[in-house]
């Protein structure tokens, strides 16, 4: 179960790396490392989807890449198999 207060920590570090400059992402998240687990890939993919919705396709696209990478990351992502 996240919390309010995570869940506001969550959004303010998304709004972090919306707003740090392009290569800077893997700085920010560093600074929030305690932060980066499954509710924060959640909480991206949310967001991402009301950007979405809400004509921001950069902004969703953005927040979906990091989710994704981060999910990768963590173990969350399910790994494909390359057949050889």
């Amino acid at each position: 179960m996240i919390t309010q207060e995570r869940q506001e920590l969550y959004f303010n570090l998304i709004d972090q790396l919306l707003r740090c400059p392009n290569g800077q992402e893997p700085e920010v998240l560093n600074t929030q490392f305690d932060l980066i687990d499954a509710g924060l890939v959640q909480t991206m993919l949310e967001v991402a989807t009301v950007m979405a919705h809400n004509d921001n396709p950069d902004g969703a696209q953005f927040l979906m890449h990091v989710a994704r990478q981060l999910a990768k990351q963590l173990g969350l992502y399910p790994q494909l198999e390359t057949q050889e």
